[in-house]
């Protein structure tokens, strides 16, 4: 059993200076660092690992700003990610999950550690979500490419107590110089009465030219019919959308940099509550410690078609400026 984890915690400065009453002191549109002006803890992470053979299983313990924001309804409060796997030795590749795990959706993930970029993406808060609860299974059926198919309840759910179970296609496709992955989940979202669906295609393609440079582009779009949101019972449709175009350069063994510019488009405001397009551009340093201390500083600005950002106490405009200190410290076990 490998024993891993990490401690995460931030610095964040908002030009806007949101107050408390405001929207609780926050940067607009930001998960997981979205508390400002304010050291906090975003996440302290203990993993258990044992590879899959016959019987493998997984556990990823959360907890900080990160697990309040993941778990919103509370079920398996400090749990990431619980699951059972196994990859029988003669089944050519076949892996298969039962429990708790994160998305397959995304060109980020949960742990600031592993992105690019300290902040995630406005797809990544607002475009899809962040796990499911459920069966998974993935089999090779060629040299390059990876497929599997999924069984869950929804979204970001451990029990079915919304719409009904959701069904999940994921490809990865995987060549020396780019990766493209595609992925799919549609099902019932809303409650009964309303007999609504949700979809949602995601797609990244990952540019990997040589060891120093990397890119990806990133499109989501979501389709959520009868939306309880909204309160409509009609055939009212929601769309969101959006495209995130990232770049990163390893300039020396320590140093790093990396930017990320997107657009999303919440026309319905089924996302973010607010009819609006919005777009984002971030630049990221990183430095790696000695010891397995990672340190980013970073620039983000973001700004919309309508007055959506706090300022002060009482201000809605229709941009924000941060800037973010982050450090991560690691442990892992060594080989």
């Amino acid at each position: 059993m490998d024993v891993s984890g990490f401690l995460d915690g931030y610095y964040s400065y908002n030009a806007n200076d949101p107050s408390e009453s405001a929207n609780g002191k926050a940067n607009d549109l930001y998960n997981f660092n979205d508390k400002t002006n304010q050291w906090r803890l975003s996440a302290a992470k203990l993993t258990l690992n044992h590879d899959p053979g016959k019987l493998g299983a997984r556990v990823d313990m959360i907890y900080g700003r990160t697990n309040r924001l993941v778990n919103t309804s509370n079920q398996l409060y400090l749990v990431e990610q619980a699951y059972l796997s196994t990859k029988p030795p003669k089944a050519k590749g076949f892996e298969m999950d039962l429990g708790k795990w994160v998305t397959s959706a995304g060109a980020e993930v949960i742990e600031s550690k592993d992105n690019w970029n300290y902040s995630r993406s406005l797809l990544f808060a607002w475009a899809i979500p962040y796990y499911h609860f459920g069966i998974r299974t993935s089999m090779p059926v060629s040299k390059t490419e990876t497929v599997g198919v999924q069984l869950v309840n929804g979204w970001n759910n451990i029990t079915n107590d919304v719409g009904g179970p959701t069904v999940g296609l994921t490809s990865a496709y995987v060549k020396p110089k780019y990766t493209w992955n595609a992925n799919f989940y549609t099902g019932p979202a809303n409650y009964s009465p309303q007999h609504g669906y949700r979809n949602l295609f995601d797609t990244t393609i990952l540019l990997t030219p040589n060891t120093k440079f990397n890119a990806y582009i990133n499109y989501d779009i979501g389709l959520n019919k009868d939306s309880i949101y909204h309160g409509l019972g009609d055939d009212k449709t929601n769309k969101w959308q959006g495209v995130a175009f990232a770049a990163h350069e390893q300039i020396s063994s320590k140093f790093a940099g990396a930017a990320r510019i997107e657009v999303f488009d919440d026309s319905d405001g089924y996302a973010t509550g607010t009819s609006q397009t919005v777009k984002e551009f971030t630049g990221t340093g990183e430095y790696h410690w000695p010891l397995g201390l990672l340190a980013r500083a970073e620039y983000r600005h973001d700004w919309s078609d309508t007055p959506f950002f706090h300022k002060g106490a009482s201000r809605l405009v229709d941009s924000q400026s941060t800037f973010t200190v982050g450090l991560v410290a690691i442990f892992a076990p060594k080989r």
